[in-house]
């Protein structure tokens, strides 16, 4: 396929899903907020750096784009998980760890929680038997647009989660509207429509699904429910009119964002700081051996933490790892001793990760004098821990320095 070829093809500015294809084989899928721009896209001079070797080979292979208009951004990003977990192109894959990727599950209780779980974590439970699963969809390749749809979803269908399906914390999602009512028989049966309506909009019903609503409209009306009926009127109007600014939003920072390499991921982690002052944490990447810049990531650190490196340390990671769409590493590197690693598998524990940790102990010159973690994992990338953490404390040190020049200049304007 050249830029010539899609010049001819006349593809709409509008939220969908497009299709590179090789005679009647689909190579890859992806969605769009506007399948135009994001189709011309893979002929720009520097796809190579974006997206990667294989995007170049893929859209070399491609002889034939097709695409499917959606109403909405939150709409294609549903189309799309549902096409790959049909075709599994072959591109999706390489491009991607699938364990890695994001499903939906819905609970099989008396009121089902969804919850969001990985890939590799899925299969882990389905062999141990332990999670009741009444439905799954996905696979959804990014993290951050699949948070902000359950928030657009949520608002229309109130749903219970892992966090409101918490005793001590569902009066706080009730009171904001985002969790249901879960008093009595009668709104058992009420939230178990609400399930459906869930599952019909996930499996890209939306036209059964506001049938299904108008249904219900209509007999509120009968039976003389107006405000029932006012309700449901309202959420057929919000489905026709999706708001999606936000997962507008995600979808062209992810379109615009480095590529993840593939292969084996060293993330290195440092804390800056002057006294408690301008504190500051990184994370450095090292995929295959080469230090990967564009997956860097720089964290200004909460006001009041301080000199304290290991609350430092807690918040850095934590807010790594609400980031699904950050590939995740196979192993980790901490600047410190023995409670920094402490601290980091306690961390990994809490987000159900199970990521190797080292931790590079330094002398009084801050020089390595030590490795601390499974001595197989060291022996095997001692090298490359220590040029992690090298890399670490001069990218932390640049931040803190950069920051500090910014406050101090600030300052004496004031």
């Amino acid at each position: 396929m050249t830029i010539e070829e899609f010049e001819t093809l006349n593809i709409p500015d509008n939220p969908g899903v497009y299709f590179w294809k090789q005679g009647d084989n689909i190579l890859y899928i992806g969605k769009a907020t506007s399948l135009r721009d994001r189709v011309r896209s893979y002929f720009s001079p520097d796809l190579i750096s974006t997206r990667g070797p294989r995007m170049v080979d893929m859209v070399f292979k491609s002889d034939t784009i097709e695409w499917q208009e959606t109403d909405s951004v939150l709409e294609a990003m549903i189309a799309e998980a549902n096409l790959i977990k049909k075709h599994w192109p072959e591109y999706n894959v390489k491009e991607k760890d699938d364990k890695s990727w994001n499903y939906v599950i819905v609970m099989k209780e008396d009121f089902p929680r969804l919850i969001v779980i990985r890939g590799r974590t899925l299969d882990v439970e389905k062999k141990k038997k332990e999670l009741k699963i009444a439905k799954t969809f996905g696979p959804y390749p990014h993290g951050g647009a699949l948070r902000e749809a359950l928030k657009i979803i949520r608002k229309l269908f109130p749903f219970l989660d892992e966090k409101s399906g918490n005793r001590d914390k569902y009066q706080f999602y009730r009171q904001i509207g985002l969790a249901p009512d879960i008093s009595s028989e009668d709104a058992k049966k009420e939230y178990k429509k609400t399930i459906k309506f869930i599952v019909l909009f996930f499996e890209g019903k939306k036209r059964a699904l506001i049938g299904e609503l108008e249904r219900a409209m209509n007999f509120a009306a009968k039976e003389h429910e107006f405000e029932r009926a006012d309700e449901i009127k309202r959420k057929i109007f919000a489905l026709d009119h999706i708001q999606d600014i936000a997962l507008i939003k995600e979808d062209i920072e992810a379109a615009a964002a480095p590529s993840q390499p593939l292969g084996f991921r060293i993330e290195s982690y440092d804390i800056a700081h002057m006294s408690g002052k301008e504190s500051v944490g990184v994370m450095t990447v090292i995929v295959n051996g080469e230090l990967a810049k564009s997956n860097y990531r720089k964290f200004k650190l909460s006001h009041g933490i301080g000199n304290n490196d290991l609350a430092s340390l807690k918040e850095v990671l934590s807010r790594r790892f609400k980031h699904g769409e950050w590939r995740f590493p196979d192993l980790i590197v901490i600047d410190g001793g023995e409670p920094q690693r402490n601290l980091a598998e306690k961390v990994l524990l809490a987000e159900e990760k199970n990521i190797p940790v080292v931790s590079v102990v330094k002398d009084e010159r801050h020089k390595p004098k030590g490795i601390i973690g499974p001595e197989a994992v060291i022996g095997a990338h001692k090298k490359l821990i220590l040029l992690a953490n090298s890399e670490a404390h001069r990218f932390a040190i640049a931040y803190h320095r950069k920051l500090r020049r910014m406050n101090n200049t600030l300052r004496g304007k004031l």
